[in-house]
């Protein structure tokens, strides 16, 4: 999508402003002439400038992860294991490198493929850390630039109205704070674009627009399914919203919409069929979720709060108005609130406008869950999401996400209000500057509140030399599998998770953080693989310090989950309780042997 505005969609008084005729003119001498597309350059440039920023905390840095770190190992390994795939042309919905022998179901997984598979190339040439924050960088200013994109070539005249547009949408503080954390929630700069084609005006085929939005809904389904089906019900409530504002021309423009949409429809169930089927259907997939999705709500304080990544952020206010820090997906601060009320009212006339609206406020209340909070305390009011908890894909949803839909509705308002004021001043007689300035003042004191602080990090215990230098290959047949202490099978963070995914998936490992079925014959949704005697044993040691008292039966035991993963190695590496961990393995296996990095078990004759 171009960011050039046609005339077309230009005020009427910028058509025409000169007013002396060609010909008592004197040519003007040759002067060098700006390239169109320099500001927009310029524009993009400050988005990527920003999302770097944002992401410094990493770059250079290994063993740092953002703040919270398991869930940016679970994706530093999809996108590891999507590069594996390219390049061995292995089947992407499904491994068994993590959670050996049963494997995983990466379908029914957050698997972000739609974004793995670009980056392969970046995968391969530089491992799975720098792809995890180019991903980032890109689900950041790609959202921004997607909106600014839209925005110019649609919505508004004046291109510091799109680029205050395009640097709320991709900026705000709910999208900082699932960035740090969740890829497929934080890429959404298809968002701009299935929107532009689904409701474009009817100047092209049905046919070849259909097709497009197809292909971009299939896209976006292998990015992240959630983002996809937030974009279904907000794009159904703005467009209901759309129709009951102007009905006229919803009247003229719903045959094209429908047309669009069915085509759409067929394309995007076409492809989709087949991984969709393996979702629901294929090997280890699961029924429910694995944790308590309506507990996941916010506070209705949250929306006028700061997020910590702000520069007015702290810890004590979000962590009392929000589940956990990546769900800080309100807090506009009241500035910002209160300025879009003042839009609202402003353009009321507007249609769009109107629509806006309605779809901001009734995510918003979704937002809140099934009882509302306030500061921190239940009311005991039942909220709106309790109306539509128990729909199908709702009853999955996590209501503190149906607040993201409130960022791009408060970008465009932005945006439309500074283009009027820009407009306004352009067409009338008297210089207006006052108001331009007024206006400007008032966006920047109720933006400058969110400008986002880079994203924190915590450190991570290095990869064992031993794992990462490949000193394990010659000890692990084919077949077989490196066990890490402890084999976490719960929702922890997975200490061989990471270590597979910076070695590029070398190696089929137990374990591993992911959603999987309860047992195999038993489909209920889990945190990881089914407990083991062995895991549960060696994961509370890791938790506590603590080496309990040891039997042979714990001996036997171990043998025995030794063999069902098919275990050649069992790898410490560093770790917080590193010596009582060592010394319980010493028990269960014998004496170990230090390596580079750690501790090592050679099992395979025991196994």
């Amino acid at each position: 999508m171009g960011v050039g505005r046609p005339d077309a969609y230009r005020p009427l008084g910028l058509m025409a402003t000169g007013t002396a005729s060609a010909a008592t003119v004197a040519p003007a001498p040759t002067r060098w002439s700006r390239p169109s597309w320099l500001p927009d350059a310029v524009v993009v440039t400050g988005y990527l400038g920003l999302a770097l920023l944002l992401t410094s905390g990493q770059w250079g840095h290994p063993w740092r992860l953002f703040h919270q770190a398991g869930d940016q190992v679970l994706f530093e390994w999809m996108l590891a294991h999507a590069a594996h795939a390219v390049v061995e042309g292995e089947n992407p919905l499904y491994s068994t490198a993590l959670n050996a022998p049963d494997g995983v179901n990466l379908m029914a997984n957050t698997s972000v493929l739609g974004l793995g598979v670009p980056l392969t190339p970046v995968t391969l040439l530089f491992g799975s850390q720098v792809a995890f924050c180019v991903a980032v960088v890109c689900c950041l200013a790609g959202t921004a630039t997607a909106w600014y994109a839209l925005l110019r070539r649609r919505l508004v005249s004046a291109r510091s109205a799109a680029a205050v547009g395009g640097l709320i949408c991709g900026f705000a503080p709910g999208m900082i704070a699932q960035a740090g954390a969740h890829l497929h929630i934080a890429a959404q700069f298809l968002v701009p674009p299935i929107l532009a084609l689904m409701f474009r005006p009817a100047d092209r085929s049905t046919w070849r627009s259909g097709v497009g939005l197809g292909l971009l809904v299939v896209w976006q389904a292998f990015i992240g399914e959630e983002v996809l089906v937030f974009l279904a019900l907000a794009a159904g409530v703005l467009a209901l919203g759309w129709a009951l504002a102007d009905r006229s021309a919803a009247r003229r423009h719903a045959p094209a919409l429908f047309g669009r949409l069915a085509v759409a429809a067929v394309v995007a169930t076409a492809l989709l069929a087949y991984p969709l089927w393996f979702q629901f259907r294929g090997p280890q997939h699961y029924a429910g979720m694995a944790f308590a999705a309506h507990a996941f709500q916010l506070d209705a304080a949250s929306f006028t709060a700061s997020a910590r990544q702000t520069v007015l952020g702290d810890d004590w206010l979000p962590g009392l108005l929000s589940p956990n820090p990546t769900e800080e997906n309100s807090f506009f601060g009241p500035g910002l609130l209160v300025l879009a009320v003042v839009i609202v009212i402003w353009l009321w006339r507007r249609p769009l406008v109107r629509a806006l609206a309605a779809c901001g406020l009734v995510f918003a209340l979704l937002s809140l869950g099934t009882e509302l909070r306030v500061d921190g305390a239940a009311t005991g009011i039942p909220a709106p999401y309790r109306l539509v908890a128990g729909l199908p894909l709702l009853d999955l949803a996590v209501p503190a996400r149906f607040a993201l839909v409130c960022v791009p509705v408060l970008g465009v308002l932005v945006a439309l209000s500074v283009d009027r004021v820009r407009a306004a001043r352009r067409l009338s007689a008297a210089p207006g500057l006052p108001v331009r300035l007024l206006w400007a003042g008032a966006v920047a004191a109720a933006l400058l509140p969110l400008v986002p602080t880079p994203i924190r990090v915590v450190p991570v215990p290095p990869v064992p030399g031993f794992v990462a230098d490949g000193g394990w290959r010659p000890l692990v047949p084919p077949g077989r599998t490196v066990v890490a202490v402890p084999p976490v099978t719960g929702a922890a963070r997975s200490p061989v998770m990471l270590w597979s995914a910076r070695t590029g998936l070398a190696f089929p490992a137990p374990g591993g953080y992911f959603i999987g079925p309860a047992g195999p014959d038993d489909p209920t949704a889990r945190w990881g693989a089914p407990d083991r005697p062995t895991s549960v044993l060696l994961r509370a040691v890791a938790e506590t310090g603590v080496v309990p008292v040891l039997t042979d039966a714990d001996r036997r035991r171990a043998v025995e989950d030794l063999r069902h993963w098919r275990a050649a190695l069992v790898v410490l590496g560093p770790s917080t309780h590193g010596d009582p961990l060592r010394r319980t393995v010493d028990y269960l296996l014998g004496p170990g042997r230090p390596v580079d990095g750690g501790w090592v078990w050679d099992v395979r004759g025991s196994v």
